[in-house]
This record gives structure tokens, C-alpha cells and sequence, in this order.
């Protein structure tokens, strides 16, 4: 049977629970301020800031999202029409812009690995358990989806990188114990949520 090949990190797609636990779509609109200046791709982690706004967490090594954004509405200050958008286009001026967060500290998602940029690398099952930094690649403005993907050669037991692996998956590896598909959660203390300060 022959499986999908994985071409490019897409970002972090939800795919369920911790526990096995079904995700059912929960999301919590945030605002962004107007006039914000970075694209915001679905698949994209986000934090909040000290002005009660979200941008996007463009951490590394280091991160401190509140989750990961699914899509965004504003009114179109040309058309004057609510618009509904799989991106966030940098600069975009509205009073009204929302957000699609998905902010379930438990949520697991699927994502890609990859050796660098978006080069996509398969790598054993030993990385399960481990913590990985985030490759923070620029999405797609076509598609509207982010290209974020783990950095699988670098996964380790340091407990501030901001990825936790959970497990792989069989469906798309490129060979024996050679897998580009994993199944992964904010690390622990990571997500704001868990921080015991504030924003």
C-alpha cells in the first residue's frame, strides 16, 4: 500500500487529546491589534502579550505560545465586509480583528521534522520522549498555512526547549525507523497557561 509523501512542514495540525482524548475543534477568539506587522499562518503558534493582544511566537530554542492559530475575521476596512481568512496578512488595519486560537494546553498536534529550513528529514523512534526546537519557516500566502516544522536531529532532554515529542507516525515514514510525521504538545511549563507569572 503506498502512503503519502511528505513534501513540506505544514506547520501544527490538531489531531486529538492527551490520553486519546478526540479533539472537537474548541477554539477561543483573540484579538490582534490592528496594524500588526507579521503574517499569522493557520498552524502557526501564537502568544499573548502585555496588552492583552496575540502575536505570533517566533521562539526557537525558547517559547511561551497560549496555542496555535487556526484563521482569523476582521471587516475589510476597503469592502467594509467581514472577512474570514486561513492567514493574518501583516499590517492589516481593522478595529474588529479576532483570532482562532486553539489554547488547550493538552492538545496534541501533528507536525513535520526536518533537518534545517524546510528540508524534510525522517529520524528514529529514540526521539519519542524528547523535546525538540521549533524551525520557524515563513508559511504559505497562497495556501494560508504555516511551514513551522521540529528540528528532530536536535531533539534533547533539555526541559526548555518548547516541543515535547509523544509519538510518531507509521504511515508516512520514508524507511525502517525513519519517521517525518510526529505527534507532539507544548512542552510542559511552556504554554502560557502553565506559567506561574503572567504575561
Amino acid at each position: 500500500m503506498a502512503y503519502p509523501t511528505i513534501a513540506a512542514p505544514y506547520g501544527l495540525q490538531p489531531v486529538g487529546l492527551i490520553g486519546g482524548q478526540g479533539f472537537v475543534g474548541s477554539t477561543r477568539l483573540m484579538n490582534i491589534a490592528s496594524g500588526y506587522a507579521a503574517n499569522i499562518f493557520k498552524g502557526d503558534l501564537v502568544k499573548r502579550i502585555a496588552d492583552g493582544t496575540i502575536e505570533k511566537d517566533t521562539g526557537t530554542a525558547t517559547a511561551t505560545p497560549v496555542g496555535v492559530f487556526m484563521g482569523c475575521t476582521y471587516t475589510d476596512p476597503g469592502s467594509n465586509q467581514k472577512v474570514f481568512k486561513q492567514y493574518f496578512p501583516t499590517g492589516t488595519v481593522a478595529s474588529d480583528i479576532q483570532a482562532y486560537v486553539i489554547d488547550d494546553p493538552d492538545c496534541v498536534f501533528k507536525i513535520v521534522s526536518v533537518s534545517g529550513t524546510t528540508v524534510v528529514n525522517g529520524y528514529g523512534q529514540t526521539i519519542v520522549g524528547n523535546n525538540c526546537p521549533l524551525v520557524q519557516n515563513a508559511g504559505s500566502t497562497v495556501s494560508g498555512n504555516s511551514k513551522v516544522a521540529i528540528n528532530g536531529g536536535s531533539a534533547a532532554t533539555t526541559n526548555t526547549l518548547p516541543i515535547r515529542v509523544i509519538d510518531y507516525v507509521p504511515d508516512t515514514a520514508t524507511g525502517a525507523n525513519a519517521y517525518v510525521e510526529w505527534l507532539v504538545k507544548v512542552n510542559f511549563g511552556m504554554h502560557q497557561y502553565e506559567e506561574a507569572d503572567g504575561v
